[in-house]
């Protein structure tokens, strides 16, 4: 397979020739780094680079060029490369030009000239473009492949697990190509059973479970240790963030997490408010970066694990798994975030998966090209979703209860909604009830002020209805609110009752819940700011915390 290309173009042949030169020290093994003195020569070079059939991983351009700017040939060439990652190179002066680029072409980053050392300016951007870029490229003929059936719930939960795991994967449909019924019929003893899961090494998995299916594809599903400094349960930013200060920290780390790292916010199509991240950045590569980031300091991140129960035994905290095995700890994160709420409507259950859908992954966008589909909510997993569809979907429609976009919605986002032309919304609007025989068919839509129904087609139902506290599993443990938010610092002292005296002279600390050396950060926690970052700085301080209750203890 040939060598994908890093273009760099510049009309200034010695800063062109050092930027080559930069480059090839650092990519030249695995990259061919190519050059263009202009933005026609670097057109001519992407079209028979387009014609041989090979990658462009990164585009480096410089802004002040003559006839075209870097901006501009930018604009042209990610038509053409739209998975590639661009790069402006520009002067002290060129700053709105980058934010111009930032908006018109979604630009990547920018880079100041010069940029020596490039071990310093350089090389850290480049590399950490090229790892988003591997993880978005096709997966390879060679990898998982999944047999199933296009609306079926089964292969629709192994997909979605696959892909909120950042394991690439093919799918087949069984049901519309001969020559894959009978690669299901040679694995199933001619049963047929969907969906099936082929690996490169020539096994199979038959249905599988959540927790086979990690363990297959190389995710760690069993703890090393019996017993660490500090447990963390749930996966999303504010326990991937407590891992990484946790772990980084010299504390024996492990974060149990029952489906995926980094949670809701994992399958947010584009998170555009994060700091550090001005062209946004996707919940799933803010997710596996995350994650890269807590296994590199130590932490062991549990996947398809979850837990049944904590029990309390004097200074040590018990972990007890729904496969019976227990794990102990002297501190525990409780990072579960939320469980998002079902749509409780005549013919939504046994659609889910089959043209329903919770979250909206871009493996599930991709399957209603030209088609009109539904988002249900008003909130910036709604309007993320909506964005994210509109770039397939003929039509999008946004279904909201409320009168107004404003009421949940963060205003950049209510604006990038409003501009796109195939994104329409309905408001003081719900589903009132959904049909089809084996998959999705059409919604009832009822307008919530008069009653009025409407019977509208569709296949693609996407739900983002809000969501409750997961925090079932320590009920009777620690003290939560009526709604079951878990109750930390001072609200421990305002509850109506709690499950145990609270015992030492001191009071619980800012994230403590009212058993010590138990804390809660992030959604899960009663009174907090629900955005990412907001879970992220949480986990962080929770460690702060943690380190301050182990030195009583």
């Amino acid at each position: 397979m040939a060598k994908a290309a890093i273009l760099a173009v510049d009309d200034d042949p010695p800063v062109l020739a050092a930027v080559a030169r930069d480059l090839r020290t650092r990519y030249g093994e695995e990259f061919r780094i190519v050059r263009a003195g202009s933005g026609a020569e670097a057109l001519t070079a992407i079209t028979e680079l387009q014609a041989r059939g090979d990658a462009v991983a990164v585009f480096v351009v410089d802004q002040r060029m003559p006839e075209m700017t870097g901006t501009q040939f930018l604009a042209r060439a990610v038509e053409t490369f739209p998975d590639a990652k661009t790069v402006l190179l520009t002067a002290y002066a060129d700053t709105d030009a980058a934010i111009e680029a930032i908006n018109e072409v979604g630009l990547d980053h920018y880079l100041m000239k010069p940029w020596d050392p490039p071990e310093e300016n350089l090389y850290p951007v480049i590399d950490d473009l090229l790892d988003d870029w591997r993880a978005s490229v096709p997966a390879p003929f060679d990898g998982i492949r999944v047999a199933g059936a296009r609306w079926s719930a089964l292969s629709h939960d192994v997909r979605d697990f696959l892909a909120r795991n950042q394991i690439p994967y093919r799918f087949a449909d069984a049901e519309r190509e001969p020559e894959v019924a009978a690669m299901v019929a040679a694995a199933t003893e001619g049963s047929g059973a969907l969906p099936v899961v082929f690996f490169p090494d020539g096994s199979t998995l038959v249905k599988p479970d959540h927790r086979a299916l990690a363990a297959k594809v190389g995710l760690q599903t069993e703890a090393r240790s019996p017993f660490y400094d500090l447990i963390i349960v749930g996966a999303g930013p504010a326990g991937l963030g407590a891992g990484v200060y946790g772990a980084s920290e010299g504390l024996r780390t492990a974060i149990i997490e029952r489906e995926a790292t980094g949670g809701q916010a994992g399958t947010s199509a584009r998170i555009e408010n994060y700091l550090g991240f001005p062209k946004g950045v996707g919940g799933g590569d803010l997710a596996r970066r995350a994650t890269i980031q807590a296994r590199k300091f130590g932490a062991e991140i549990l996947t398809a694990v979850e837990v049944e129960k904590i029990v309390v035994d004097e200074s040590v905290r018990r972990v007890l798994l729904t496969d019976g095995i227990e794990l102990g700890c002297h501190a525990l994160v409780i990072a579960t975030g939320m469980t998002i709420r079902h749509l409780d409507v005549p013919g939504h259950e046994r659609l889910v998966g089959a043209g329903v859908y919770y979250g909206a992954a871009p493996s599930e966008a991709a399957e209603y090209r030209d088609g009109h589909v539904f988002v249900v909510g008003g909130a910036n997993s709604a309007g993320q979703a909506a964005m994210m569809l509109s770039r397939h979907a003929g039509s999008v429609t946004i279904v909201v209860r409320g009168s107004s976009l404003e009421a949940g919605m963060s205003q950049y986002l209510v604006d990038q909604v409003r501009s796109q032309p195939n994104i329409d919304v309905r408001l003081a609007s719900q589903v009132a009830s959904v049909h089809g025989e084996s998959r999705l068919e059409r919604v009832v839509l009822r307008d919530v002020e008069t009653g009025a129904e409407e019977d509208v087609e569709t296949n693609g139902l996407f739900i983002f209805i809000g969501a409750r506290p997961h925090s079932d599993f320590v009920a009777g443990v620690v003290a939560r609110d009526p709604r079951g938010f878990i109750l930390t610092g001072p609200d421990v002292q305002l509850a109506d009752e709690l499950p145990a005296p609270w015992p030492l002279q001191r009071d619980p600390f800012l994230l403590e819940t009212s058993v010590p050396g138990i804390f809660a950060a992030g959604d899960v926690r009663a009174g907090v700011v629900r955005r990412v970052a907001s879970a992220v700085g949480q986990g962080a301080v929770c460690v702060s915390f943690v380190h301050r209750y182990l030195e009583t203890v």
